[in-house]
């Protein structure tokens, strides 16, 4: 019983170390303007200043609806194709699909440094330079490498039977595809939007070159521009963190624990 209640303690601790960015977020974004300093970092606000929120609200809401357009284009694409990629690699072996997956599965490790510049280029030439749909379509090629491994692994657990079956009937790829596959994908692809949501509202990078033109801006490249200028009143970027934060939170808090069995799915047999 003492080692479970000192396991519980350690834990206990750490967990309150780890929440200690979030509560100085918290209490500086609830914060007067005037009573934020060095002295005062750790306490709680005198008066909750509900300000900060209006005013990171009125000055994100364009680009909220940029953010929410963009994750969830790129998200529902990536999500199909790599369903498709997946179901062709794992039931429908052809000539050299052992090296079309690990090349794919390269694209994974090719930092966006790397190919930052040459990216730009090939936007700009196709016509969608400054543009959203660039951006989607930078997250969507992005993206195929892990939604491919994932619902590649997960269609591996599904029998052949049921595939050479589905075959003898008389159903084609896209049949099999919509009557077998894809009933059973939901937990694939759960784990697979939940991943890419996130990846793609938080991402910076991309969005702060690839965009140029601020009425197409996401959502975190407005707060980087919130926090910008030589005196920054530090509780209105707080306010924006936790208003550009709260999607993806709210998305793992209902969502979470279907995230952990799609995860699961297929890693045990029988």
């Amino acid at each position: 019983m003492i080692g479970r209640a000192l396991q519980y303690m350690v834990l206990l601790l750490v967990t309150l170390f780890f929440l200690l960015p979030v509560y100085l977020v918290v209490v500086t974004a609830f914060k007067e303007p005037s009573a934020i300093s060095l002295s005062t970092t750790w306490q709680l606000p005198e008066r909750w200043y509900w300000e900060s929120f209006v005013q990171a609200w009125n000055a994100f809401l364009p680009k909220l609806q940029n953010s929410f357009f963009l994750t969830v284009t790129a998200t529902l694409l990536s999500a199909v194709l790599g369903s498709l990629n997946g179901y062709v690699l794992a039931k429908w072996r052809f000539p050299g699909a052992n090296v079309v997956f690990p090349l794919m599965l390269f694209g994974m490790f090719i930092p966006y440094q790397a190919v930052l510049i040459p990216l730009f280029q090939f936007v700009r030439e196709i016509g969608l330079g400054g543009s959203l749909w660039g951006l989607i379509l930078v997250h969507v090629v992005y993206g195929l490498p892990i939604t491919t491994l994932i619902f590649r692994n997960y269609y591996a657990e599904i029998p052949d039977e049921l595939v050479e079956a589905a075959r003898i009937d008389g159903a084609g790829f896209f049949g099999i595809y919509r009557r077998i596959v894809l009933p059973l994908s939901l937990p694939g692809f759960v784990v697979v939007v939940i991943w890419q949501f996130t990846q793609i509202w938080n991402e910076f990078l991309f969005a702060v070159t690839l965009v140029s033109s601020p009425a197409n801006q996401p959502i975190t490249v407005a707060l980087a521009q919130l926090a910008g200028g030589e005196a920054v009143k530090w509780n209105l970027p707080m306010a924006g963190a936790l208003l550009a934060a709260l999607p993806t939170l709210l998305v793992y808090i209902f969502l979470g624990r279907y995230f952990i069995r799609g995860l699961l799915a297929g890693s045990v047999k029988g």
